[in-house]
């Protein structure tokens, strides 16, 4: 078939926030290749993970379909994918090429989703049975095992530069595959190409060259919203997540948060080298770019940090389309503040591409005349659950337990710094928003309506405990360890739970 659509690259990081961008406003932040694409193309402000944590954010992505639909809410690490047309397969089905680089976690790890190719990053989880191309990469390079000798776990926030040459770093090796992937292209079909970085999420491991571009910048410090000063109004859920940053002074956050940024400038340096290689093999101009990420990170805002809630650093993404040259559906330099999510990538890249979108597919293409009236968010099922619904002008956020709500006015106040549950002048947005969120429940959440409003579940107060496996921490890698039946991820517990359970 010959090229007659434009090439697609799509790259997504994990754990990178809206807010973490130059051209967002950070004035700590250095990431002068996104931002050049953002004035090229379009950046949507307002783009959101429906549920803000790894596994299930990647499906949502991969099959354009919301959490209720592709079955996770909670982190299913053993959850196939679900059996539809997925991004890639539609690509191949219109012609195209379909290969990706990097991190996809999925299950299981060598399940190509509809990819011609995979080189897969899969963060060294040789536990399921499988080492992936980068854990291969570096056995050829006679450093087998080693990318774990850094002592940094996966889920905190500890740091140190890395400890192998830059040229061994994961976002190194996932830049230049890609690159090498761009250069191997079949000449005569359209291609479309996803990379998946694995970082800035944790382990705090970036190149030394990274952490010098910060050594003489100060980073924006953490912001805190009056409502977080009172523990008497923190719902256990956010408890929890508080139990993550209380092992940090606040200088070892604002530290941690330069190592963090170091990663971001990193991601941006091999975009930077993706964009001159595109240029040098004469396909920029027609190819679509887009970037985003699975969700953010709290970085100390509000006295979080990590993810799995719905307060702007933790649900509030990236999304940055830049498309090929002369596109009408697209637009140039501009900033788009409709309400966007995960789900929307696939029919905006599909609709780009004049594919048609499969029936299965959720979002609206980002590009189209449709609009959302409101987007809804969730994540988990157990008592450290949340919910979202946000519209044009306000959020609402919702944790069952002790039926605790906040809502906040995103347009006057976009930091989250004042909840307005309780303030009688908003009982209206209040009530239409609670109405919103009763419709949009299903499955164990039905139990937490009675007679059409919300009762939440019984409050209790949450009691850290220490934490054995340091959220996951990793060890040496050679010789390989056997096949094992652990947990993917073990998150910090309270006292008296069970100690193999997340929340």
């Amino acid at each position: 078939m010959a090229k007659t659509r434009p090439n697609v690259l799509l790259i997504v990081a994990d754990h990178w926030a809206a807010e973490h961008l130059g051209a967002a406003g950070n004035p700590a932040i250095i990431t002068p290749g996104l931002d050049e694409i953002a004035a090229c193309g379009t950046r949507f402000t307002n783009a959101y993970s429906e549920c803000p944590v790894c596994i299930p954010a990647r499906r949502t992505l991969m099959t354009g379909m919301r959490p209720k639909s592709h079955g996770d809410r909670v982190f299913n690490d053993g959850l196939r994918m679900p059996d539809v047309t997925t991004m890639a397969q539609a690509f191949r089905d219109a012609g195209y090429q379909a290969d990706a680089v990097g991190k996809l976690h999925v299950h299981p790890q060598r399940d190509r989703i509809g990819f011609d190719s995979v080189l897969l990053d899969d963060e060294g989880r040789p536990q399921w049975g499988t080492l992936d191309d980068y854990d291969i990469y570096l056995g050829d390079q006679g450093l087998p095992g080693r990318q774990f000798d850094h002592g940094m776990s996966n889920n905190q926030y500890s740091w140190r530069p890395w400890h192998l040459a830059e040229e061994h770093h994961a976002t190194a090796w996932a830049g230049r595959m890609m690159a090498r992937t761009i250069k191997r292209r079949d000449p005569t079909r359209p291609a479309f190409w996803y990379l998946g970085f694995r970082h800035p999420h944790p382990p705090l491991v970036p190149p030394q060259a990274f952490l010098e571009l910060y050594r003489d910048v100060t980073p924006d410090a953490p912001y805190i919203g009056d409502w977080a000063r009172d523990p008497d109004r923190l719902p256990f859920a956010i408890s929890a997540l508080l139990s993550r940053t209380t092992l940090l002074t606040d200088d070892r956050m604002m530290a941690a948060k330069r190592a963090f940024y170091a990663l971001c400038s990193q991601i941006d340096f091999q975009i930077r080298y993706l964009i001159g290689t595109l240029r040098l093999e004469g396909l920029l101009d027609d190819t679509i770019i887009l970037f985003t990420s699975d969700h953010g990170d709290m970085l100390g805002n509000h006295d979080m940090a990590a993810k799995r809630i719905f307060y702007e650093s933790s649900a509030n993404i990236p999304m940055i389309l830049s498309a090929n040259k002369g596109n009408p559906k697209a637009a140039e330099g501009v900033v788009d503040d409709r309400l966007a999510t995960f789900a929307d990538v696939m029919p905006t890249l599909l609709d780009l591409c004049d594919i048609a979108v499969p029936e299965t597919v959720d979002g609206i293409s980002m590009v189209g005349d449709r609009r959302h009236a409101h987007i809804y968010g969730e994540c988990g099922e157990d008592d450290h659950a949340t919910r979202m619904v946000r519209d044009d002008r306000y959020k609402l956020i919702y944790y069952p337990v002790g039926n605790h709500f906040q809502l906040f006015d995103m347009v006057e106040d976009p930091r989250e710094m004042t909840d307005l549950a309780r303030d009688p002048a908003h009982a209206e947005p209040l009530k239409r928003l609670q109405d919103v969120l009763v419709s949009e429940m299903y499955g164990v959440d039905l139990d937490w309506i009675s007679d059409g409003r919300l009762v939440g579940k019984p409050d209790r107060a949450y009691t850290w405990a220490p934490h054995r496996s340091l959220n996951s921490q990793r060890g040496d890698g050679w010789p390989p360890s056997p096949k094992v039946d652990i947990p993917q991820i073990e998150w910090t517990k309270e006292r008296g739970s069970d100690p193999s359970a997340g929340p």
